[in-house]
This record gives structure tokens, C-alpha cells and sequence, in this order.
């Protein structure tokens, strides 16, 4: 197979695409465990019957791990909140009835939120053991719940198709706290747009109907999470976030 049509290029892969298939191309040094277990998690969640890319096969190209899903032609949803800045209002609602509709679904088979953030957590050099003591004990005092989680759920990770929005990227899916979910998206939004992150946190709890104070109690855990992926614009913000405590 020769691919020729680059669609999009990250940090990890690369995606093309070849007639109605978009083949998502992992760096040679990219574990394989990650391949696979990121078309394990896609396959799970398509049974919950979310719009999502189905995918039709793993395979191996030029020595390179390979997954191909059937291809969503539209529009990121990042690009048109910039594009049309006039309806961030709107974008935002859609987005956040987009989440919510993912976390009424159940998909028992997922890994657990709770124990990926354990491992991440303990896997950090840049906090100290008491704060890593402290961060352990919140998250295990918070409600166990087993909601699907996207895990990575912001504008960028959805397109928008004939006006229906298509979620992707399911490599961090697992089954956990809600809130824990919508607070790792507004950390993201705040990262890169901090109104349309508050504009979200509101919206988000006044649907779910979910008090502002318990979603932000999640802050510094999935702050710590975020911490592992070693990226130096993000570090400062993160660290900060790392020393809230209690909320207001």
C-alpha cells in the first residue's frame, strides 16, 4: 500500500488517507502494546453505539504498526471555534452534550480510570512522595463510578460531519468518574483557551447538574496525570494546579 495522501502528522503517528479509509501510521519506535491497545479500546467503545470510526484493520506497513478506520469527511471542531469565534457559545453546548452522551454509556471491558491515574501518578520524578501521598489519597477518597471516558475529550478530537460530531482518538478510554473526564477537558481548554474553558466548566455543570467544587476537585489529580506527558509548554501551569488544594 502506498501512502501518499498525509491528512494530519502528531508526536506519535501519522494519519492518510486512501478513498472512504483513513490509516492512522505509528512512529517504528512506538510500542506496539499502545497500537494495540488503543484498536481494543476503539472496538469497545463502538459496541456502546457512539459515532465514532470503525475500524476494519491493524495491520503492518513498511514496518510500521497501522490502524485503518473508515474515513469522516468534515470539519475539526478546534479549527471552527477559531474560524467562527461568534459561536464558541454554541460549539461549546454541542461539544458538552457530546460528553455527556458518551458518559451515559457503560463498556465494562475498559480499564479503569482510577488505576490509570494510580499508575501515572507514581510514575512522576517532579513531585516529591508527599505530594504524590497526597494526590494518591484524594483520588482514592472520590466516588467509584464507571462511566465511559474518552480520557482526551477537547475540540480537537472531534469532527463535525453533515452536523453530527464524530469522536476520536480513543487510545485513553477507560470506564470512570465523570467528573474526573470533564475536568481533564477543561484543563486542556485551559491550556490552550482559557474562556472557552470556563464557558465549558459552566455548561458542563449546569447540564450534568454537577457542582462546580466537586469537578475542580479533580483539578490537581488530572493535572498530575497530564504531567506524564512531558510536555514543557504545559509544565508551569500544571505545577501550579498541582498545589490547589480546595476550591471556593
Amino acid at each position: 500500500m502506498k501512502l501518499e495522501n498525509l491528512i494530519s502528522k502528531g508526536t506519535n503517528a501519522s494519519v492518510y488517507r486512501d478513498g472512504d479509509i483513513a490509516i492512522k501510521v505509528f512512529n517504528k519506535d512506538f510500542p506496539k502494546t499502545e497500537v494495540l491497545n488503543e484498536a481494543l479500546n476503539t472496538s469497545r467503545v463502538e459496541e456502546t453505539g457512539l459515532d465514532i470510526p470503525s475500524i476494519s484493520e491493524v495491520s503492518i506497513i513498511d514496518g510500521q504498526w497501522a490502524i485503518s478506520m473508515n474515513f469522516i469527511e468534515g470539519k475539526i471542531l478546534y479549527q471552527l471555534m477559531k474560524d467562527n469565534p461568534d459561536k464558541l457559545q454554541s460549539y461549546i453546548e454541542q461539544m458538552v452534550d457530546l460528553q455527556l452522551e458518551i458518559h451515559s454509556k457503560r463498556s465494562p471491558q475498559l480499564n479503569k480510570l482510577k488505576d490509570k491515574m494510580v499508575r501515572q501518578i507514581n510514575s512522576l520524578d517532579c513531585i516529591d512522595n508527599i505530594k504524590k501521598y497526597d494526590l494518591l489519597t484524594r483520588l482514592d477518597g472520590m466516588p467509584k463510578h464507571t462511566k465511559v471516558c474518552h480520557g482526551d475529550f477537547n475540540p480537537k478530537n472531534i469532527i463535525v460531519s453533515n452536523d453530527k460530531l464524530y469522536v476520536l482518538d480513543w487510545v485513553h478510554a477507560s470506564q470512570g468518574n465523570a467528573s474526573a473526564d470533564a475536568a481533564r477537558t477543561y484543563l486542556l481548554l485551559s491550556l490552550d483557551n482559557p474562556k472557552a474553558a470556563d464557558l465549558y466548566l459552566d455548561l458542563f455543570c449546569k447540564k450534568s447538574q454537577t457542582e462546580k467544587r466537586y469537578v475542580q476537585t479533580w483539578l490537581p489529580i488530572v493535572a498530575a496525570a497530564q504531567l506524564t506527558k512531558n510536555k514543557p509548554e504545559e509544565r508551569e501551569l500544571l505545577m501550579k494546579w498541582l498545589d490547589v488544594v480546595e476550591y471556593e
